[in-house]
């Protein structure tokens, strides 16, 4: 059995990640099993934060590591908020908070195309590095719908299913979702370990 950790303690992230791992023979642990851990994410791109987390947890823990950094880029908006997303609207604001700021900035915008970006690094303890991304494509709606998901999932919606992220089931997301397809490709980097 491989024994991983998810360098996190987001645990909506965790819940996910699980799910999106669940059929490996692996035992996970996380952020909240290494206290003492502490990652200052301030790297001005995905892979910088993602790949910074990483190293830290697999040298704190001695396994490999994996790590995402995923956030919302607005084409009209510059990218923003980008590697900001989590703390778009303050160090301790809320998803709600992020939300509403996200909203007033796009008052009167009418082009709202956007995309979801992850960041996944796998890191060894021999100091193998692997970086692995995915993204999906949607737009932000002016309100929010839907009662599942978490982060901006409630104002992003997907054209092809007429729905918004926080509209479906975790199933359901994690079959389409930005962080689902960097995760697939990150498990075939774990299905040859296991092998």
């Amino acid at each position: 059995m491989l024994e991983i950790v998810i360098g996190t303690r987001n645990k909506d992230k965790i819940r996910e990640i699980k799910e999106l791992l669940s059929d490996l023979d692996i035992k996970v642990y996380t952020g909240f099993d290494f206290p003492l851990v502490t990652v200052i994410e301030d790297g001005n791109s995905f892979v910088s934060n993602s790949l910074k987390k990483a190293r830290i947890y697999s040298d704190a823990s001695g396994k490999i590591a994996l790590s995402d950094d995923s956030g919302l880029m607005v084409y009209a908006l510059d990218g923003r908020p980008g590697v900001h997303s989590a703390r778009y609207a303050g160090e301790n604001a809320t998803y709600k908070d992020n939300i509403e700021k996200l909203l007033r900035e796009m008052e009167g915008i009418k082009d709202r195309r956007a995309k979801f970006v992850c960041v996944v690094s796998i890191v060894t303890p021999e100091g193998r590095e692997y970086i692995l991304s995915g993204e999906l494509h949607g737009v932000i709606l002016e309100e929010m719908r839907g009662e599942n998901g978490f982060g901006y999932d409630p104002v992003f919606y997907i054209p092809e299913l007429g729905k918004t992220l926080a509209e479906i089931p975790l199933e359901e997301k994690n079959k389409i979702s930005h962080r689902a397809k960097a995760f697939t490709k990150a498990k075939k980097i774990l299905e040859g370990f296991l092998k």
